[in-house]
């Protein structure tokens, strides 16, 4: 059984920060990616930043304010969110695929934090 918790989230004022984690326990044989999304109201789920064999890929528009990381031995992925701006106001989404045999991919969510930023 696969579980991922997230932590972190909350109110912050804009230009302020906030570090997110998520910690992906159970039965993993291997982590391939860690990323994080999100997901405003009325808006449709996307790409914030992802890892994977060591490569990061942010969206354009976060470069330079977002940092994702990973302990790899803890199979944990963090995301340092600097310079809040109130548009960055989300429910973020961990993910982690990898597999749970040589022979078993898995691909989990998730339960979401909420990242509300005042202007």
């Amino acid at each position: 059984q696969l579980q991922l918790v997230e932590s972190g989230g909350g109110l912050v004022q804009a230009g302020g920060s906030l570090r997110l984690s998520c910690a992906a326990s159970g039965s993993i044989f291997s982590v391939n990616a860690m990323g994080w999304y999100r997901q405003a109201p009325g808006k449709q789920r996307e790409l914030v930043a992802v890892i994977s064999s060591g490569s990061t890929n942010y969206a354009d528009s976060l470069k330079g304010r977002f940092t994702i990381s990973t302990d790899n031995a803890k199979n944990t992925v963090y995301l340092q969110m600097n310079s809040l701006k109130p548009e960055d106001t989300a429910v973020y989404y961990c993910n982690v695929q990898g597999r749970t045999s040589p022979l078993r991919k898995f691909g989990s969510w998730g339960q979401g934090t909420q990242v509300t930023v005042s202007s």
